[in-house]
């Protein structure tokens, strides 16, 4: 079942609210000593986790399906970038990453049961009995957490204030509904918010003739500025002018900090290089995410800001949340 995005929770009656972690999403099989990982594709993610593959095995039950996230804590809060990191070729370095640095399943839906009993058609609040029941029966939790819920409409309204750390939003689910597989039948909303970015430099389209996306910095405490994301959201109609003004600030190195890498390997549409300018130009950009001082996903160019000057972009105007202590200290809560 996966979630479409809405800019508001549901006020009316007969929704359950749940945090929406920051990892892979994640459904969990057991049959005998057949355990399968499989990733929102259809994917298998069990060569990447095979510490969550030998606990799963190790369980006193013998099937089950289970809907969660998985998740890497890492110091104080999970981290995307270590969980990303496990997506290695080398069978070597997943094991010794496995053992350094464990994941963790954080359990929100129950699908089939251990006598085999499905529950795909049943109602989520008798779901949510069912997985509660599960984890209490194994004792000792090991790799699983319980993502707490409510059903109070102001709670859910605090995470999603807390969200774009840890918490990546809230997510909204009908406590009568079924699970509607391959239908996105819940809800997800992100909180949104704003940052004026100096550009540091620009990517151009594979025929390297007009402007594909714009590189985002940000001043470091050092006075450096470190490239944290991108915009690509520039109408076909202003590409024309707005190359022949970056081109005329065109000059090295852009990025005085961190700089930018490779392309996204989702991108298909964008040059591998990228040009760097003179630190002059400010836009003004929302986002929805935050990790590792970095915006996770494209942002949404709003405007530009001759108003603003460059060296007034700093990391100040990125908040950090606190992690959701929920999670790491193991059972969630209603």
């Amino acid at each position: 079942m996966e979630a479409r995005s809405v800019l508001s929770l549901p006020a009316e009656p007969g929704w359950q609210f749940e945090p929406k972690w920051d990892g892979f999403r994640c459904l969990a099989f057991r049959d005998g000593q057949d355990v399968q990982l499989l990733a929102k594709s259809g994917k298998t993610l069990g060569r990447f986790f095979p510490e969550i593959v030998s606990f799963l095995r190790g369980l006193p039950v013998p099937r089950f399906v289970l809907d969660g996230e998985l998740v890497l804590p890492s110091g104080a809060e999970p981290s995307f970038d270590a969980l990303q990191a496990r997506l290695h070729p080398a069978e070597s370095r997943i094991r010794k990453l496995s053992v350094d640095t464990p994941a963790a399943l954080v359990l929100f839906d129950m699908l089939a049961t251990p006598d085999g009993e499905s529950l795909v058609q049943t109602p989520l609040e008798s779901r949510r009995v069912a997985l509660e029941h599960f984890v209490r029966s194994l004792g000792s939790q090991g790799a699983f957490r319980l993502s707490p819920y409510t059903r109070d409409l102001s709670t859910a309204e605090a995470w999603l204030a807390r969200s774009g750390g840890a918490l990546d939003g809230v997510v909204a689910k009908r406590i009568a509904g079924l699970y509607g597989v391959g239908r996105r039948d819940m809800l997800k909303v992100k909180r949104l918010r704003t940052a004026d970015c100096v550009v540091g430099g620009f990517r151009t389209e594979k025929d390297q003739t007009l402007v594909a996306s714009l590189l985002l910095g940000l001043f470091n405490r050092e006075g450096k500025l470190d490239h944290v994301g991108f915009t690509s959201g520039i109408a076909d109609r202003d590409k024309p002018a707005l190359t022949r003004r970056l081109e005329a600030l065109i000059e090295p190195p852009g990025f005085t900090g961190k700089s930018p890498g490779g392309p996204s390997r989702w991108s298909t549409e964008r040059s591998d290089e990228w040009l760097p300018l003179l630190t002059e130009l400010v836009i003004e950009v929302r986002y929805d995410h935050v990790t590792g001082d970095r915006f996770r996903h494209g942002t949404k160019l709003l405007g530009w800001r001759p108003d603003k000057a460059p060296q007034q972009c700093t990391f100040e105007q990125m908040e950090r949340e606190p992690p959701p202590d929920l999670l790491l200290k193991g059972m969630g809560t209603r």
